[in-house]
């Protein structure tokens, strides 16, 4: 498949209040990253967007409730989770990612750990590569993404998902996955992707207790020191259950609720399944609060 014509960067761009090109933030309230999992087995919502048809109705449905980017990923990465098979993987996402890019200007983003699956879902029209591995995962990513010029999310995790929950510890969890976003900012920057194409993840629920995951969601204002916008992915995790006791399909409001502290404490994207509730919650909020976010 040859690459499309439309240049990366103008499919990970967006406009901010005064009009002016912006890449990944800031914006009054965070941006929404849509999730579609198009897998039998995620951990909230596998199986139900898992055929083609079926995955891009609900990423329009996502993009007309107010998603700033569709995250389209094809291998579960909760907890436990067998790896998926290259081809496989391709076969679940690429589909996907054509048929959106031929319907809306919606940013889109491919949710994969493989440089092969990445570059297929850039082809097909993609303009985003959230990798859960921070790039570590195939040695042919970050080249990639170099090369192509395309945004990049980088996460920090411990492990892989099979392995990343077995008593995760940390002398200082804020501390040290700051320090190793900060590197990892600096080698992709050496290694040639633009330090503004990169949003940082700090990995809520990938290698972390529910104790960690709260020390880094209250830590964003320390992230957002690195300087590049944040990107949290807090929906219906698991560390809401440890808070509220609530099952998977019962976490909405806790998600909501996260979402409006983050926005307090400037978050910039919020990886999201509940997109309309999410959106409306923070619109409510900043009519309330009324004042600038921290920047």
């Amino acid at each position: 498949m040859s690459s499309p014509a439309t240049p990366p960067a103008a499919r990970w761009s967006f406009r901010d209040a005064s009009g002016a090109t912006a890449t990944f933030g800031p914006a009054a309230v965070p941006r929404l990253m849509g999730i579609v999992n198009v897998t039998p087995d995620s951990f909230s919502d596998g199986g139900r967007w898992a055929t083609v048809d079926a995955a891009v109705a609900h990423a329009l449905e996502l993009a007309d409730a107010g998603a700033a980017m569709l995250d389209v990923g094809g291998e579960s990465t909760r907890p436990g989770a067998d790896p998926v098979g290259e081809e496989e993987e391709l076969r679940r996402v690429v589909p996907v990612i054509e048929a959106l890019a031929e319907r809306t200007a919606v940013p889109i983003s491919v949710d994969t750990m493989k440089a092969a699956v990445a570059a297929a879902a850039l082809d097909a029209g993609a303009g985003v590569v959230n990798d859960v591995s921070g790039l570590l995962h195939d040695p042919a990513m970050t080249p990639l993404c170099a090369q192509r010029g395309c945004g990049v999310v980088a996460m920090h995790m411990v492990g892989n998902p099979r392995t990343m929950q077995i008593d995760p510890r940390y002398d200082d969890v804020l501390a040290e996955v700051s320090a190793h976003l900060a590197v990892r900012l600096d080698e992709l920057e050496e290694a040639g992707v633009r330090r503004e194409a990169v949003l940082i993840d700090p990995g809520i629920g990938f290698g972390k207790t529910a104790a960690h995951n709260l020390a880094l969601l209250r830590g964003v204002p320390t992230l957002k020191q690195l300087g590049r916008p944040t990107l949290i992915g807090h929906s219906r995790k698991g560390f809401l259950k440890a808070l509220l006791g609530r099952e998977v399909e019962e976490r909405t409001a806790g998600t909501i609720g996260v979402s409006v502290a983050l926005a307090s404490l400037g978050a910039d994207w919020l990886r999201v399944h509940d997109v309309a509730a999410v959106r409306d919650a923070l619109a409510a909020w900043a009519a309330v609060a009324g004042t600038p976010r921290p920047a």
